[in-house]
């Protein structure tokens, strides 16, 4: 749970100054290893670097450290450990050295190390005292460790808890498939769509505006340090009325439905540039980078990541479908045709002439290639993913599966 705080003047410059050593740790251990590893020598493990953090906060070249509370500078070394874990593991690369001002964050591991008053709307954390917060939502279950972060010059509080919850049981008994686009944000089967927000679009021209300003300004100057704050409270404004957006729509689709079949869409396949290279250079690339843009603008994967745990509260499933010729797919006779889709928005089957828009038609096939995967182990991306089925032969009988399919189609 995330929480806006209000800390004063003297508590956020102590903020920033605390996130600024976890950095500066951080960044040391990060330099150390990296030296280590250049010169052959084994890992250093994080309770010998704990030992070097010791010696670091006594030592005379950094006596600010000393400032800093203790367990949010053993928690970044703790970070470093994770990170390299990760990579022995093959999970991820090197971690990267922190920036100065970028992601500024640190975490009280420790239920113990902080102090939480609901009544009056305050947090107590060490070195900084009694920290105002807006109290948006009750604190459900037994906090365990807090976060602070910052995001466009605002300070944030992340709780984790702990408490007990039982398994959901879904309320709705309908299915719904959904078509996300452009042109409408989503399409669902029953006919009914929900109008795209364009957040980036309606503030682009004044990002640009903003962005020329900046570049125009010194580099680390007060006037610089000034455009860039604009510009990254203009960036937290168009994400939060993105995520404000999908949080609505999400909620409403997952409180009332069942089963949710979306399409399995490779959003960074589909939003990749188009410029190639000097050898073999694309075409309509300023229509694809546009096209990319208002992708992009859609949040389409933070869509399918909010069904996913919002249906798993209630108890509901959500199933992603491969998306090919889901527009070009008549619901009614299952003739499959690049002609049947005659604009971007009309459908008319040339084989039955069955019309519709064809984005509803998308959501149809969709719904209907969901109850397909779920049923009788068609492939896609849901639970079939490891199960699909093999193309009969001609000379074969026909499994359970095609008579499924030819029984939905």
């Amino acid at each position: 749970m995330k929480y806006a705080l209000r800390p004063n003047a003297e508590q956020q410059r102590d903020l920033c100054r605390f996130a600024g050593c976890c950095r500066f740790v951080f960044n040391q251990a990060r330099a150390l290893q990296k030296a280590h590893y250049e010169a052959g020598r084994e890992y250093i493990g994080y309770v010998a670097m704990a030992k070097l953090l010791t010696q670091w906060r006594r030592g005379t070249e950094t006596p600010w450290l000393k400032q800093a509370p203790v367990p949010p500078l053993q928690h970044a070394l703790k970070d470093l450990e994770r990170s390299y874990q990760n990579i022995f593991a093959g999970r991820a690369g090197f971690p990267r050295f922190k920036r100065k001002g970028h992601r500024q964050s640190f975490r009280y591991p420790d239920a113990q190390q902080f102090e939480i008053d609901e009544s009056h709307s305050r947090i107590f954390l060490p070195e900084l005292g009694w920290i105002r917060y807006r109290n948006s939502r009750d604190i459900l279950g037994k906090a365990r460790n807090i976060t602070v972060g910052c995001s466009a010059g605002r300070w944030y509080a992340s709780i984790q808890t702990e408490r007990q919850v039982e398994p959901a049981l879904p309320r709705a008994t309908t299915a719904i498939g959904i078509d996300l686009g452009v042109a409408r944000f989503a399409t669902l089967s029953d006919g009914t769509h929900i109008a795209p927000l364009n957040s980036f679009r309606k503030h682009e021209i004044r990002l640009r505006r903003y962005q020329r300003s900046i570049s125009r300004k010194v580099k680390f100057s007060k006037k610089w340090r000034k455009a860039r704050r604009r510009v990254q409270t203009l960036h937290a404004r168009i994400a939060n009325a993105r995520r404000d957006l999908l949080h609505k729509a999400t909620t409403t689709i997952s409180k009332n439905h069942a089963m949710v079949c979306i399409e399995d869409l490779q959003v960074r396949r589909l939003s990749k540039s188009d410029r190639g290279n000097i050898q073999a250079p694309g075409q309509f690339v300023r229509a694809k980078s546009g096209m990319n843009k208002s992708i992009l603008d859609q949040g389409w994967f933070e869509s399918r990541r909010q069904l996913a745990y919002k249906l798993g509260w209630n108890g509901a499933m959500l199933i992603a479908v491969p998306p090919h010729n889901t527009s070009r797919t008549c619901p009614v006779c299952g003739h499959v045709a690049a002609e049947n889709r005659r604009s971007q928005a009309r459908f008319e089957c040339v084989h039955c002439g069955y019309v519709q828009n064809a984005d509803v038609v998308g959501a149809m096939n969709v719904l209907a290639r969901g109850h397909r995967v779920a049923a009788c182990g068609e492939a896609g991306s849901g639970p079939a993913r490891k199960s699909r089925t093999k193309a009969a032969s001609v000379k074969q009988e026909p499994t359970e599966a095609t008579m499924c399919e030819q029984a939905h189609a």
